[in-house]
């Protein structure tokens, strides 16, 4: 939207903003406490407090949170690009908790508690996807008014969607050193890289449940990407030639094809947005740009679990 001239209005004062990123203190609540409150305002919202802040504001850091977006140039589009971004990068904070989460229950043999996690993560995967319906909305030539002001920033250096990729598996030695310099966030992303995967410690329980594995499968390098195995392929063809909702390892690999297909859904959106605002043109951070996501668009984090397809 080159045509039109942003109007930003200051949301926030900063000098009024405790920027501390601990906790603020509060005070907590009952239900006798808000039973209280509600009779002293006979039913109407809390509106008299104290102090020069409010609990949402605590509660939330909204007022920091709210001043975090810096436009570096007069480019309409360049807003709805940064407030996605941080969108994003939250949704990602979100979905690794619960991709973690649900890998620790399958590593105690909850399954029914993975499967529950599961379901949320999958709708995780399903919004994520869907901040393309906004970012679609940026024009090649309002894109084109602060691309400049990236510099070399390009969001292949998210440490957060780094961190989705690799408790899913996707593991690359080369995309984790770009955060090698950054103190406070390589140790994390290192040990990241080299922990098994959510898919890794499904493989060792089909392994615990009495499926043949391979031994290499159980041992490996957990740095390294995650490659298709016949013993793991077997395992799930005889998983799913018993197909039921009482087999829940059936319904765990429903799931987790349910997480690879939604996740395959938000890259292809990816490339297909690019592919419309810049076409064929390099990126920001030194990849090919579309060609390069093209190539990502093909990759499935659960092999096997696509592969038997063709066998059932």
């Amino acid at each position: 939207m080159p045509k039109y001239k942003p109007i930003h209005r200051q949301i926030v004062d900063p000098l009024g903003v405790d920027t501390s990123i601990a906790p603020r203190p509060m005070v907590m609540g009952s239900d006798d406490s808000r039973n209280k409150i509600s009779k002293e305002t006979s039913g109407e919202p809390l509106v008299n407090y104290l102090g020069k802040t409010n609990p949402y504001i605590d509660y939330q850091s909204i007022d920091i949170l709210l001043s975090l977006q810096h436009p570096r140039s007069d480019g309409y589009d360049e807003l709805c690009f940064i407030v996605m971004g941080q969108v994003k990068e939250m949704l990602f904070k979100g979905f690794h908790f619960e991709l973690v989460n649900a890998q620790m229950q399958i590593r105690d043999g909850n399954i029914n508690n993975a499967l529950e996690i599961l379901t949320r993560a999958i709708a995780y995967a399903k919004y994520i996807a869907d901040t393309w319906n906004v970012l679609s909305t940026i024009s090649t030539e309002g894109f084109s008014e602060f691309r400049n002001n990236l510099g070399t920033a390009s969001g292949q250096l998210s440490f957060m969607y780094r961190h989705v990729e690799f408790v899913l598996g996707n593991k690359s030695k080369k995309l984790a050193t770009a955060h090698k310099n950054v103190e406070h966030v390589w140790p994390e992303i290192e040990n990241s890289l080299k922990s098994p995967s959510l898919y890794d410690d499904v493989i060792a329980l089909l392994q615990r449940r009495g499926f043949s594995i391979d031994q290499n499968m159980l041992k490996r390098n957990w740095a390294q990407p995650y490659e298709a195995n016949a013993s793991v392929e077997a395992a799930w063809l005889t998983i799913y030639k018993e197909a039921s909702l009482e087999n829940d390892l059936y319904s765990l690999g429903e799931k987790l094809t349910s997480l690879d297909e939604n996740f395959s859904i938000y890259r292809w959106r990816h490339f297909l947005t690019v592919q419309k605002i810049i076409g064929y043109k390099p990126g920001t951070g030194g990849s090919a740009g579309v060609g390069w996501l093209e190539n990502v668009t093909a990759h499935r984090f659960f092999p096997e679990l696509w592969s038997i397809r063709t066998k059932l």
